[in-house]
C-alpha cells in the first residue's frame, strides 16, 4: 500500500511539473510579447540596458545542479510572489499614466500578472506534494517609486519584465530537473545548461 501511495505521489509530482512546464512556457510567451508591446509603449529603445533593479530576484545562480527540489521549488515561488507584487505596482502605474482607459497594454500586464498568480499556486501545489507547506507570504511590497521618475519607472517595468522572462526559462529547467525520478542520477544538466 505505501508503494502504490509512494508511486501515486511520483506520478502526480511528475503530472504537475509537466503541467508546470507548459504553463511556464506559455508565460514566457507572453511575456516576450508583452516585452514587445511595453517597450513600443513606453517609447523605450529595445536594446537599452537597463541595471539590477531593486526588488526583482534574479534567475541567474550558482551551482544551479546542486540545489533540491525543495530548494528550487522554494526559490521559485518566493520570485513569483515578488512578482506579483511588482507586476501589481506596473498596472497600477500604467493607470495613473493613461488614466482608466481600457489599453491593451494594461490588459496584457493584468493577463501576465494572472499567470504568474496561478504559478504561483501551482508552485505551493508542488512544494505541498513534496510534504513542504509553502512558506506563509510576507506582505511586504515592491520596494517604493515616489523617489523614480517617470523615465526610471519605465526602465524598472523592462527590468522586471526581461527577468520574469528568465525565471520563466529558469522555472522549466527546475521543474524539469524536479521530475526526473532519480534527483542523483547522472543526467544532471551541465554546466553550460545552467540559468
Amino acid at each position: 500500500m505505501a508503494a502504490a501511495d509512494g508511486l501515486s505521489a511520483a506520478l502526480r509530482r511528475r503530472d504537475l511539473c509537466s503541467r508546470g512546464i507548459r504553463l511556464a512556457g506559455k508565460m514566457r510567451s507572453d511575456v516576450v510579447d508583452l516585452l514587445d508591446a511595453y517597450v513600443e509603449w513606453q517609447g523605450l529603445d529595445p536594446s537599452a540596458s537597463v541595471a539590477a533593479v531593486e526588488g526583482v530576484p534574479t534567475a541567474a545562480v550558482e551551482h544551479w545542479d546542486e540545489q533540491t527540489g525543495t530548494q528550487r521549488l522554494l526559490e521559485n515561488l518566493a520570485a513569483y510572489r515578488a512578482f506579483r507584487a511588482l507586476l501589481a505596482q506596473m498596472l497600477e502605474e500604467q493607470r495613473e499614466q493613461l488614466g482608466e482607459a481600457d489599453t491593451a497594454l494594461g490588459r496584457a500586464l493584468a493577463a501576465v500578472l494572472l499567470q504568474v498568480s496561478a504559478f504561483a499556486y501551482h508552485l505551493e501545489e508542488l512544494l505541498r506534494l513534496e510534504s513542504h507547506g509553502p512558506p506563509s507570504e510576507e506582505v511586504a511590497g515592491p520596494p517604493p517609486t515616489a523617489h523614480l521618475s517617470l523615465f526610471e519607472r519605465k526602465l524598472r517595468g523592462l527590468g522586471v519584465l526581461r527577468e520574469l522572462a528568465q525565471w520563466a526559462i529558469r522555472s522549466a529547467r527546475d521543474l524539469r530537473q524536479l521530475a526526473k525520478p532519480s534527483p542523483g542520477s547522472s543526467s544532471a544538466p551541465s554546466p553550460a545548461e545552467s540559468p
